[in-house]
């Protein structure tokens, strides 16, 4: 995961090109007057931290491992 910062005005000038730059695994840090204040991210990024932080779906996952009820790496995909 890597980090770009920009500041405020650099932003605001170019912020079609800030956002297209931004990928799944990068973090836009914006300062203003030299302070780290905001963070933009990918949607996708954000779902998944948001999916982590749920305590139902870690406890899916927790209970998934536990089970006997799954399908090896070979079974979902073959030969693909």
């Amino acid at each position: 995961m890597g980090t770009k910062t920009l500041s405020v005005s650099e932003l605001r000038g170019n912020l079609a090109d800030s956002l297209d730059a931004i990928e799944h695994d990068e973090i836009l840090i914006v300062t203003r007057r030299g302070k780290k204040e905001r963070a933009i991210i990918d949607l996708d990024r954000l779902e998944d931290l948001l999916a982590v932080a749920d305590p139902s779906y870690l406890s899916a996952i927790k209970e998934a491992r536990y089970s006997k009820d799954y399908f090896s790496h070979d079974e979902v995909f073959g030969d693909i």
